[in-house]
């Protein structure tokens, strides 16, 4: 059976278990990219921006919903975005156990979605700037 993430290949051909999709237009996305990309290629996870043409295409998101927030796309095709994302990448790290155990708790996903959503309310680049003329009603 040949997965989604079987499609998505990097740019020198490589096939990972999962990829980590960030938006490379926000200095701060990148930022945190760059240090991860080490953590999570001793995983054999991939790391790309979510700007590649191929992105979208694979999640089934318009490039609107692709730049609200960073993605994690499994080997078996399940996606995940935002706070969701960063637990799922938390699970192959053996040292960020803490993450997945916090949300577990009762109400704490809630919270680490509110949290996150505030954070990438605060980025300074293209998707949050028309996100937050939307919600305002300012064009």
């Amino acid at each position: 059976m040949i997965s989604l993430v079987d499609e998505y290949t990097d740019g020198k051909g490589r096939h990972a278990r999962g990829w980590f999709f960030f938006d490379a237009e926000c200095k701060f996305c990148t930022r945190v990219a760059r240090r991860v990309a080490p953590i999570l290629e001793r995983r054999n996870l991939g790391i790309a921006p979510l700007q590649d043409p191929r992105v979208g295409a694979l999640l089934g998101l318009t490039p609107h919903e692709l730049l609200r927030e960073m993605r994690f796309l499994h080997c078996d095709g399940r996606h995940f975005g935002g706070a969701d994302a960063a637990v799922e990448i938390a699970k192959e790290i053996w040292w960020a156990s803490p993450l997945v155990w916090l949300s577990k708790v009762p109400g704490a996903m809630s919270i680490l979605r509110k949290g996150y959503h505030w954070v990438a309310t605060q980025r300074s680049c293209t998707a949050e700037q028309c996100d937050r003329l939307e919600v305002t009603g300012r064009h």
